[in-house]
Parts: structure tokens; sequence; C-alpha cells
């Protein structure tokens, strides 16, 4: 299947909201991406226009970016973009909207550093039955008689 996958560099413009939803934890946050550009007249860095993602995050990710971003944060986000037009009932104008289905989120550890914690692992019910190791080793073959 052919997606746009990208990586977009910036700062978390609002609050991880999280929801536990029907098909499982779900978090959304706004993405700032903010161009710069040298200039030679003043010759200093300049920002330029900054675009803004709504960042959709699922299942273990959504938990962890609601556990561990915050508004201005420098974060990496890496997943597929999807832009959407939509013309309001009642109302001539359009609206677009480009949002980012997560995949991967970071820290950009070129702004700053950040400590990893791993994420403990989710226990197995009691009430599971361990599943015992398959046997791996193949059985020896018997000759074959051609004839």
């Amino acid at each position: 299947m052919n997606e746009t996958m990208i990586c977009a560099v910036g700062n978390v413009a609002t609050q991880p909201v999280y929801r536990e939803t029907a098909a499982g934890p779900s978090a959304r946050f706004r993405l700032a991406v903010t161009s710069r550009y040298w200039d030679r007249e003043k010759s200093e860095w300049t920002d330029g226009h900054t675009n803004f993602f709504t960042v959709w995050a699922n299942r273990q990710l959504a938990t962890h970016a609601q556990a561990s971003l915050n508004v201005g944060d420098p974060v990496i986000v890496q997943g597929r973009l999807k832009v959407r037009t939509e013309v309001r009932e009642g109302q001539q104008q359009s609206w677009t909207s480009a949002d980012i289905d997560a995949v991967a989120l970071g820290h950009d550890l070129a702004r700053g550093t950040s400590a990893f914690r791993r994420a403990p692992r989710p226990e197995v019910p009691a009430s599971t039955p361990a599943q015992p190791e398959p046997n791996w080793e193949t059985a020896p073959r018997e000759p074959v008689a051609v004839t």
C-alpha cells in the first residue's frame, strides 16, 4: 500500500489529550513546525512560516506520549501524513487539516537532553496457563525406497 511517510521536527504546541477508546488508548496533540532561514541582509537566522499538524498516537505510543510530552518540548515525529479537505455545512468555506498518524515519537536530542525510562511490561494474568516450549527439533527422516 502506498502511504506518505514523513518525519517532522518541531515543538509540542498543545498538551497531549489522552482518551481510552474501545480500540485502545489514543492521544493527540498539535505540533508546530517552523522553518528557519539565514537572512543575508541582517546576518541572522529568521523564522519562516509555521505549519501546524495534529499528531495522533495509538495504543502504547499514546500512553507514553501522554506521560512524556509537555507544551514546548522539541520533538521528532515519524508517521503517515493524512491531508483532509472538508466543507462545513451551511458555509461556503473549505477547511483543510494535516494529520500525522504517528509511528514513532521522541524528544529532539539536538536541542536538549532526555532521560529514558523503560516502561514495565504488562503483567500476564495468572489464569492463563503457560504454554510449553515447542519441540523445534525435526524428526529424523526415514529412508524412502525408490522403485
